[in-house]
Protein backbone atom coordinates (compact mmCIF):
# COMPACT_ATOMS: atom_id res chain seq x y z
CA UNK A 1 0.00 0.00 0.00
CA UNK A 2 2.73 2.45 0.92
CA UNK A 3 4.62 1.52 -2.19
CA UNK A 4 1.09 2.68 -4.58
CA UNK A 5 1.06 5.69 -2.25
CA UNK A 6 4.07 6.47 -3.33
CA UNK A 7 2.83 6.34 -7.14
CA UNK A 8 0.07 8.44 -6.97
CA UNK A 9 -2.69 6.29 -5.35
CA UNK A 10 -4.89 7.69 -3.07
CA UNK A 11 -5.76 5.50 -0.35
CA UNK A 12 -8.40 5.49 2.31
CA UNK A 13 -7.85 3.55 5.55
CA UNK A 14 -10.24 1.85 7.83
CA UNK A 15 -13.01 2.25 5.48
CA UNK A 16 -15.57 -0.25 3.86
CA UNK A 17 -17.32 -0.14 0.64
CA UNK A 18 -20.88 -1.43 1.71
CA UNK A 19 -23.00 -1.80 -1.43
CA UNK A 20 -22.54 -1.52 -4.95
CA UNK A 21 -24.49 -0.42 -7.97
CA UNK A 22 -23.63 -1.63 -11.43
CA UNK A 23 -27.36 -0.84 -12.83
CA UNK A 24 -26.19 2.70 -13.96
CA UNK A 25 -24.07 4.15 -17.09
CA UNK A 26 -21.69 4.77 -14.38
CA UNK A 27 -20.65 2.94 -11.46
CA UNK A 28 -21.48 3.82 -7.70
CA UNK A 29 -20.10 2.04 -4.55
CA UNK A 30 -21.45 3.18 -1.12
CA UNK A 31 -18.62 3.88 1.35
CA UNK A 32 -18.66 3.43 5.31
CA UNK A 33 -16.09 5.67 7.16
CA UNK A 34 -15.07 4.25 10.46
CA UNK A 35 -17.43 6.88 12.20
CA UNK A 36 -20.13 5.25 10.55
CA UNK A 37 -21.03 8.18 8.23
CA UNK A 38 -20.99 6.89 4.71
CA UNK A 39 -20.52 8.96 1.19
CA UNK A 40 -20.55 7.69 -2.26
CA UNK A 41 -17.93 7.32 -5.01
CA UNK A 42 -18.89 7.23 -8.65
CA UNK A 43 -16.61 5.35 -10.92
CA UNK A 44 -15.40 4.72 -14.46
CA UNK A 45 -14.82 1.01 -14.23
CA UNK A 46 -14.08 -0.66 -10.66
CA UNK A 47 -11.44 -3.23 -10.47
CA UNK A 48 -11.78 -5.33 -7.56
CA UNK A 49 -8.35 -6.06 -6.11
CA UNK A 50 -9.38 -7.03 -2.35
CA UNK A 51 -7.98 -10.23 -2.17
CA UNK A 52 -9.55 -12.37 0.71
CA UNK A 53 -12.41 -9.57 1.59
CA UNK A 54 -13.42 -10.62 -2.03
CA UNK A 55 -15.80 -7.43 -2.05
CA UNK A 56 -17.82 -7.31 -5.09
CA UNK A 57 -18.19 -11.39 -5.04
CA UNK A 58 -20.13 -10.73 -1.78
CA UNK A 59 -22.01 -7.65 -2.31
CA UNK A 60 -22.99 -9.03 -6.39
CA UNK A 61 -23.65 -12.84 -5.44
CA UNK A 62 -20.69 -13.89 -7.45
CA UNK A 63 -19.11 -16.43 -5.06
CA UNK A 64 -19.05 -19.92 -6.31
CA UNK A 65 -18.01 -23.07 -4.66
CA UNK A 66 -14.49 -24.66 -5.12
CA UNK A 67 -13.66 -27.74 -6.10
CA UNK A 68 -10.66 -28.27 -4.00
CA UNK A 69 -11.29 -30.25 -0.23
CA UNK A 70 -11.37 -27.89 2.67
CA UNK A 71 -7.73 -27.45 3.80
CA UNK A 72 -6.37 -25.38 6.17
CA UNK A 73 -3.38 -23.93 7.24
CA UNK A 74 -1.71 -23.08 10.44
CA UNK A 75 1.25 -20.67 10.25
CA UNK A 76 3.62 -19.05 12.62
CA UNK A 77 6.88 -16.83 12.35
CA UNK A 78 9.87 -18.42 14.91
CA UNK A 79 13.21 -17.21 15.44
CA UNK A 80 14.58 -19.92 13.53
CA UNK A 81 18.33 -20.37 14.62
CA UNK A 82 18.82 -22.94 11.34
CA UNK A 83 22.78 -24.40 10.75
CA UNK A 84 22.00 -27.72 9.16
CA UNK A 85 24.30 -27.78 6.48
CA UNK A 86 21.37 -28.74 3.75
CA UNK A 87 19.66 -25.25 4.20
CA UNK A 88 19.82 -22.76 1.74
CA UNK A 89 18.79 -19.54 3.32
CA UNK A 90 18.27 -18.22 -0.28
CA UNK A 91 15.28 -20.38 -1.11
CA UNK A 92 12.12 -21.58 0.27
CA UNK A 93 12.18 -25.03 1.83
CA UNK A 94 8.94 -27.82 1.29
CA UNK A 95 8.71 -30.43 2.82
CA UNK A 96 5.97 -33.12 3.02
CA UNK A 97 4.92 -35.25 5.57
CA UNK A 98 6.72 -38.75 5.21
CA UNK A 99 3.72 -40.79 5.29
CA UNK A 100 0.72 -38.64 4.23
CA UNK A 101 1.68 -37.02 1.38
CA UNK A 102 -1.55 -34.49 1.54
CA UNK A 103 0.76 -32.95 4.43
CA UNK A 104 3.25 -30.27 3.64
CA UNK A 105 5.12 -27.63 5.20
CA UNK A 106 6.42 -24.44 4.29
CA UNK A 107 9.52 -23.18 6.08
CA UNK A 108 10.49 -19.53 4.24
CA UNK A 109 13.80 -18.11 5.64
CA UNK A 110 14.15 -14.15 6.29
CA UNK A 111 17.28 -12.32 6.12
CA UNK A 112 16.93 -11.02 10.12
CA UNK A 113 17.36 -14.83 11.36
CA UNK A 114 13.60 -15.51 11.35
CA UNK A 115 11.21 -17.66 8.89
CA UNK A 116 7.53 -18.29 8.34
CA UNK A 117 6.57 -21.67 9.02
CA UNK A 118 3.27 -23.38 8.14
CA UNK A 119 1.52 -26.84 7.74
CA UNK A 120 -1.33 -27.66 5.57
CA UNK A 121 -3.37 -30.36 5.41
CA UNK A 122 -6.96 -31.44 5.12
CA UNK A 123 -9.49 -30.55 7.67
CA UNK A 124 -10.01 -33.96 8.85
CA UNK A 125 -6.04 -34.87 9.11
CA UNK A 126 -6.32 -31.78 12.67
CA UNK A 127 -8.78 -33.71 14.00
CA UNK A 128 -6.37 -35.55 15.54
CA UNK A 129 -4.02 -33.29 16.10
CA UNK A 130 -3.76 -30.32 19.18
CA UNK A 131 -6.43 -27.87 19.81
CA UNK A 132 -3.73 -25.55 20.58
CA UNK A 133 -2.28 -24.12 17.81
CA UNK A 134 1.55 -23.87 19.11
CA UNK A 135 1.47 -27.35 19.99
CA UNK A 136 -0.82 -28.53 16.59
CA UNK A 137 2.13 -26.97 14.21
CA UNK A 138 5.00 -28.61 16.46
CA UNK A 139 3.00 -31.96 16.44
CA UNK A 140 2.99 -31.95 13.05
CA UNK A 141 6.69 -30.64 12.58
CA UNK A 142 7.60 -33.77 15.00
CA UNK A 143 6.33 -35.91 12.76
CA UNK A 144 8.01 -34.89 9.77
CA UNK A 145 11.59 -35.46 11.18
CA UNK A 146 13.74 -33.73 7.95
CA UNK A 147 12.24 -30.83 9.08
CA UNK A 148 12.78 -31.76 12.54
CA UNK A 149 16.17 -31.76 12.01
CA UNK A 150 16.19 -28.26 10.16
CA UNK A 151 14.39 -26.91 12.78
CA UNK A 152 15.75 -28.08 15.94
CA UNK A 153 17.58 -24.44 17.57
CA UNK A 154 14.12 -23.04 16.80
CA UNK A 155 12.36 -20.27 19.36
CA UNK A 156 9.09 -20.34 19.10
CA UNK A 157 8.02 -16.92 19.90
CA UNK A 158 5.08 -16.07 18.57
CA UNK A 159 1.97 -17.47 18.81
CA UNK A 160 0.20 -19.46 15.99
CA UNK A 161 -2.73 -18.62 13.73
CA UNK A 162 -5.05 -20.67 11.58
CA UNK A 163 -7.25 -20.20 8.00
CA UNK A 164 -9.25 -22.99 6.95
CA UNK A 165 -11.48 -23.19 3.67
CA UNK A 166 -9.39 -20.40 1.52
CA UNK A 167 -10.04 -22.01 -1.71
CA UNK A 168 -12.32 -19.84 -3.37
CA UNK A 169 -14.39 -19.22 -6.92
CA UNK A 170 -16.39 -17.10 -8.57
CA UNK A 171 -19.36 -17.38 -11.50
CA UNK A 172 -17.52 -14.41 -13.31
CA UNK A 173 -14.74 -12.83 -13.46
CA UNK A 174 -16.09 -9.61 -15.15
CA UNK A 175 -19.94 -7.83 -15.78
CA UNK A 176 -20.37 -4.24 -16.80
CA UNK A 177 -18.31 -1.76 -15.47
CA UNK A 178 -16.29 -3.83 -13.27
CA UNK A 179 -13.13 -6.81 -13.42
CA UNK A 180 -11.95 -8.92 -10.72
CA UNK A 181 -8.19 -9.40 -9.79
CA UNK A 182 -6.17 -11.78 -7.75
CA UNK A 183 -7.67 -13.52 -4.80
CA UNK A 184 -11.16 -11.41 -5.19
CA UNK A 185 -11.60 -14.12 -7.91
CA UNK A 186 -10.48 -17.24 -7.50
CA UNK A 187 -7.94 -18.92 -4.89
CA UNK A 188 -6.70 -22.31 -5.46
CA UNK A 189 -3.83 -22.92 -2.96
CA UNK A 190 -0.95 -21.65 -1.38
CA UNK A 191 1.43 -24.28 -2.62
CA UNK A 192 3.76 -23.05 -5.63
CA UNK A 193 2.38 -19.51 -4.19
CA UNK A 194 0.30 -19.46 -7.37
CA UNK A 195 -2.18 -16.68 -6.00
CA UNK A 196 0.96 -14.42 -6.27
CA UNK A 197 1.67 -15.08 -9.65
CA UNK A 198 -2.11 -15.26 -10.47
CA UNK A 199 -2.81 -11.73 -8.98
CA UNK A 200 -0.27 -9.85 -11.08
CA UNK A 201 -1.09 -11.46 -14.46
CA UNK A 202 -4.38 -10.45 -13.70
CA UNK A 203 -3.58 -6.63 -12.95
CA UNK A 204 -1.52 -6.62 -15.82
CA UNK A 205 -3.86 -7.85 -18.51
CA UNK A 206 -7.05 -5.43 -16.53
CA UNK A 207 -4.45 -2.54 -16.59
CA UNK A 208 -3.44 -2.46 -20.35
CA UNK A 209 -7.24 -3.53 -20.65
CA UNK A 210 -9.02 -0.76 -19.12
CA UNK A 211 -6.48 1.96 -20.14
CA UNK A 212 -7.44 1.09 -24.03
CA UNK A 213 -11.15 1.09 -22.72
CA UNK A 214 -10.75 4.56 -21.54
CA UNK A 215 -9.47 6.10 -24.31
CA UNK A 216 -12.31 4.74 -26.33
CA UNK A 217 -11.35 1.05 -27.43
CA UNK A 218 -13.64 -1.28 -27.81
CA UNK A 219 -12.85 -4.21 -25.49
CA UNK A 220 -13.94 -7.49 -25.03
CA UNK A 221 -13.76 -8.34 -21.48
CA UNK A 222 -14.40 -12.22 -22.26
CA UNK A 223 -12.22 -13.19 -24.81
CA UNK A 224 -9.57 -10.61 -23.66
CA UNK A 225 -9.63 -11.19 -20.04
CA UNK A 226 -11.20 -13.90 -18.93
CA UNK A 227 -10.48 -16.46 -20.60
CA UNK A 228 -6.51 -16.24 -21.01
CA UNK A 229 -6.30 -15.60 -17.88
CA UNK A 230 -8.50 -18.61 -16.82
CA UNK A 231 -5.79 -20.91 -19.39
CA UNK A 232 -2.65 -20.06 -16.58
CA UNK A 233 -5.09 -20.48 -13.81
CA UNK A 234 -6.34 -24.08 -14.85
CA UNK A 235 -2.33 -24.93 -16.25
CA UNK A 236 -1.49 -23.89 -12.06
CA UNK A 237 -4.68 -26.19 -11.19
CA UNK A 238 -3.37 -29.35 -12.98
CA UNK A 239 -0.33 -28.88 -10.70
CA UNK A 240 -2.07 -28.83 -7.46
CA UNK A 241 -4.49 -31.44 -7.42
CA UNK A 242 -0.88 -33.45 -8.77
CA UNK A 243 0.23 -32.17 -5.46
CA UNK A 244 -2.27 -33.54 -3.59
CA UNK A 245 -3.36 -36.52 -4.66
CA UNK A 246 0.80 -37.60 -5.52
CA UNK A 247 1.29 -37.94 -8.94
CA UNK A 248 3.24 -35.19 -9.29
CA UNK A 249 5.06 -35.53 -6.16
CA UNK A 250 5.88 -39.06 -8.20
CA UNK A 251 7.83 -36.72 -10.54
CA UNK A 252 9.18 -34.13 -8.42
CA UNK A 253 11.24 -36.79 -6.31
CA UNK A 254 11.95 -39.33 -8.97
CA UNK A 255 15.33 -40.10 -8.88
CA UNK A 256 16.38 -39.76 -12.61
CA UNK A 257 14.10 -36.80 -13.88
CA UNK A 258 14.93 -35.05 -17.24
CA UNK A 259 16.80 -31.87 -17.16
CA UNK A 260 14.73 -30.38 -20.06
CA UNK A 261 11.00 -31.35 -18.28
CA UNK A 262 12.20 -30.34 -14.94
CA UNK A 263 12.85 -26.79 -16.77
CA UNK A 264 9.83 -26.70 -18.28
CA UNK A 265 8.08 -27.73 -15.01
CA UNK A 266 9.61 -25.24 -13.07
CA UNK A 267 9.20 -22.24 -15.53
CA UNK A 268 5.29 -23.13 -14.79
CA UNK A 269 5.84 -23.14 -11.09
CA UNK A 270 8.57 -19.86 -11.98
CA UNK A 271 5.11 -17.70 -13.01
CA UNK A 272 4.85 -18.72 -16.66
CA UNK A 273 2.18 -20.59 -16.71
CA UNK A 274 0.60 -18.36 -19.90
CA UNK A 275 3.63 -19.97 -22.17
CA UNK A 276 1.56 -22.14 -24.81
CA UNK A 277 4.66 -22.86 -26.27
CA UNK A 278 5.85 -24.94 -22.88
CA UNK A 279 3.66 -28.24 -23.89
CA UNK A 280 2.99 -28.65 -19.98
CA UNK A 281 1.29 -25.50 -20.27
CA UNK A 282 -0.46 -26.28 -23.45
CA UNK A 283 -1.84 -29.84 -22.37
CA UNK A 284 -1.37 -29.54 -18.54
CA UNK A 285 -3.65 -32.79 -17.61
CA UNK A 286 -2.74 -34.57 -20.20
CA UNK A 287 0.92 -34.21 -20.32
CA UNK A 288 1.57 -34.43 -16.33
CA UNK A 289 -0.77 -37.76 -15.73
CA UNK A 290 1.49 -39.50 -18.62
CA UNK A 291 4.87 -38.21 -17.03
CA UNK A 292 3.85 -39.25 -13.18
CA UNK A 293 2.51 -42.73 -14.85
CA UNK A 294 6.26 -42.95 -16.16
CA UNK A 295 8.02 -42.00 -12.75
CA UNK A 296 5.77 -44.02 -10.66
CA UNK A 297 6.66 -47.42 -11.84
CA UNK A 298 8.91 -49.37 -11.04
CA UNK A 299 12.95 -49.04 -11.96
CA UNK A 300 14.04 -51.87 -14.05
Amino acid sequence: ADQAALQGVQIRYEEEIVSADFERQRPRLQVRRLDGSQYTVEAGFVLDASGYGRVLPRLLDLEAPSNFPVRQAVFTHIEDRIDHPGFDRDKILITTHPEKRDIWFWTIPFSDGRCSLGVVAAAEHFAQAPTDLDECLKAFVAQTPSLQQVLANAVWDTPARTIGGYSANVKSLHGPGFALLGNAAEFLDPVFSSGVTIAMRSASMAAGLLDRQLKGAAVNWQTEFAEPLKRGVDTFRAYVEGWYDGSFQDVIYHPASSPEIRAMISSILAGYAWDMNNPFVSEPQRRLRMLAQVCARPSA
